[in-house]
């Protein structure tokens, strides 16, 4: 029987989301070694609808596994939760047909990014991005604005991303103020890697004015590698995740 998992976890306290070779501390891992005892000790496979780079956390993350065992969604929830380290939930766990692919066949998913521009707090570093400085969030607001539609996110993706389609479709991104805060968010049908990360970073150096603004379109049609520093792990999470 094929389950669709919904899970969260903090990204703080793993090594990255993918199970690596020699790496323990993953998210994948831990789920992993859990199935595999409530599986009756069957090397079982967890895919999810993406990997998350080390620091970063979900909200909501969506995966699915085959169990041969006869056990119901509701125990197969509660005896995850039981064997899971306290820095990964489980949420929900359903049946689903069995060609169910979480990467495959998600509609849209939706990134956000916390950044922090009033004093530093240490008690939030690994969780908001600690920039700690003044922003024209209303140029970043405009400038946001053009990452919206169908593009080639070449000229924002991490050189490692080996992918032959860099074609990625945004269909909504926005920054909120909240006192000291901003939060700006990205929704699409998927992104490439490190792509959220890298158009935050160029967002923030709009702000900061130490990049000229207006040029995205430019970027994003001569698919040239932008220079703006990556925005760091802590502050970026999965929130939500639509089929």
């Amino acid at each position: 029987m094929r389950y669709k998992v919904t899970f969260s976890y903090d990204g703080s306290k793993f090594n990255g989301y993918q199970k690596q070779k020699g790496i323990d501390n993953t998210v994948q891992g831990k789920i992993e070694n859990a199935l595999k005892e409530i599986n009756n000790n069957v090397e079982t496979k967890f895919t999810s609808s993406g990997r998350t780079d080390k620091g970063v956390s979900a909200y909501k993350q969506v995966g699915s596994c085959d169990i041969g065992v006869n056990i119901t969604p509701y125990k197969l929830k509660r005896a995850l939760n039981s064997r899971l380290h306290d820095y990964i939930h489980i949420i929900d766990v359903e049946e689903t047909f069995d060609d169910f692919h979480p990467r495959y066949m998600l509609k849209e998913k939706t990134y956000i990014y916390k950044i922090n521009l009033g004093e530093y707090n240490p008690i939030e570093k690994d969780y908001v991005c600690q920039l700690c400085k003044e922003l024209d969030v209303e140029i970043m607001k405009k400038e946001i604005k053009d990452f919206i539609g169908e593009h080639d996110f070449s000229a924002f993706c991490s050189n490692e991303d080996k992918k032959d389609n860099c074609i990625r479709i945004i269909y909504d991104a926005k920054i909120e103020e909240k006192d000291n805060y901003l939060i700006i968010s990205f929704t699409g049908n998927g992104f490439l890697k490190y792509m959220v990360r890298i158009m935050c970073g160029y967002l923030i150096s709009v702000g900061l004015h130490k990049i000229e603004a207006g040029k995205i379109k430019l970027y994003l049609e001569s698919k040239e590698k932008v220079s703006t520093k990556t925005a760091r792990a802590e502050g970026l999470y999965l929130l939500d995740i639509k089929y």
